[in-house]
């Protein structure tokens, strides 16, 4: 599904120049109850997309939390209306840099405005207004979608109830810069790039794109998981091959990852989706104190965080949750033991999947929402 938003009233980003109209592309799931208190915003990760649950329609597979959303799942869309929607600036539907500049009549390309984590919960924010939804029961979200739970919670403390931040932090560290960089340049480097303009040449930047995405997965990886899926084992061979084919499996499957990244990706959205996530910073902007940012929120937290990441490690996470103590918010923060690093929010991880079930049921009870939503108005 898809809707406009910010025909009449531009979208102002961050970055002082305005935006609109704005296409979302967005997916829901679930009954939206009579009072419209039952909604849960899914807010997904840098490569991901709205297509949170069922058959992705442009892999073929299951979409990227299908084991945790549907009916009688953590995230049980009997009782809940879930929502997901494609980020600004993504490439499934939501407004971004390789869609048509009205202006020009040719795709954006780097003259899309540069945006931030807080301009795509804004566009977000007008989605539901267009919707009719005033207030969401629960925010959930891992890695760049955590980053936008914080920022919901904190730009519109009156609207969220509950908000469900994993895997992520406040701020991007020099290290996830760094290698957000790493890939942008790999982008900017292949000869089909053309300054951003390789839509009016017919080409896309596969090789730059896939070696971002081959540079970025390591980092959702820890090095247990690594050793105990590849090790040094050889792919397919009896011995290495002095030369430059992929000889270890761990090779084959890196090379993998990127070939088929680039069939759902687009490069520039790629490049301003990272960006975003290098500027987003909540202690900055409120001041340098990062509990200023929870100071007027009524939301109560639940901050999961996984032992093997190092991308968004757990004293990320243990910051966040003493800021909320500092102005005594509503948190309760759960270190899930796992060894298969930051993708582990995404894979099967049963206390995980009970920490947020529970979480959920508590506050629901509180809410006074019904066990099973009522017929939808």
């Amino acid at each position: 599904m898809t809707i406009r938003v910010g025909e009449d009233q531009p979208i102002r980003l961050d970055s002082g120049l305005e935006l609109g109209p704005v296409t979302v592309a967005y997916q829901t799931m679930g009954r939206l109850n009579a009072d419209r208190s039952n909604v849960i915003v899914i807010c997904h990760a840098l490569t991901g997309d709205q297509f949170v649950a069922g058959i992705h329609p442009v892999t073929g597979k299951p979409g990227w939390w299908d084991r945790l959303v549907g009916p009688g799942k953590v995230i049980d869309t009997n009782r809940f209306f879930v929502l997901c929607a494609n980020v600004l600036g993504g490439c499934m539907g939501t407004t971004g840099p390789r869609d048509i500049n009205p202006a020009t009549g040719r795709p954006w390309g780097l003259g899309f405005p540069v945006i931030t984590i807080g301009d795509m919960v804004t566009v977000q924010a007008r989605l539901l207004d267009a919707l009719g939804i005033d207030q969401v029961f629960c925010v959930i979200g891992g890695s760049m979608g955590g980053m936008q739970v914080l920022e919901w919670a904190t730009a519109y403390p009156e609207r969220v109830f509950a908000a469900v931040p994993i895997a992520a932090s406040y701020r991007h560290s020099a290290q996830n810069i760094a290698f957000h960089e790493v890939g942008r340049q790999a982008i900017m480097a292949d000869p089909n790039w053309h300054g951003g303009a390789y839509h009016e040449h017919g080409v896309t930047p596969h090789s730059g794109l896939a070696v971002a995405r081959m540079t970025a997965h390591i980092t959702y990886l820890s090095e247990t998981a690594l050793h105990r899926k590849f090790g040094r084992r050889l792919q397919n061979r009896e011995a290495i091959t002095y030369g430059f084919d992929a000889d270890f499996q761990v090779e084959s499957y890196l090379r993998h990852q990127g070939s088929t990244f680039v069939d759902r990706f687009d490069a520039n959205a790629y490049l301003y989706i990272t960006r975003a996530m290098d500027y987003f910073d909540l202690a900055t902007e409120h001041g340098g104190k990062l509990a200023n940012a929870f100071r007027h929120t009524p939301a109560r937290f639940c901050v999961i965080s996984f032992s093997s990441d190092w991308l968004f490690p757990t004293v990320e996470s243990r910051a966040i949750v003493h800021a909320l103590n500092s102005v005594a918010a509503n948190v309760s923060f759960v270190e899930v033991e796992s060894d298969k690093g930051h993708d582990a929010f995404l894979l099967e991880e049963p206390e995980f999947h009970e920490t947020l079930r529970g979480f959920l049921d508590g506050a629901a009870r509180h809410r006074g929402l019904p066990a099973l939503a009522p017929e939808a108005v």
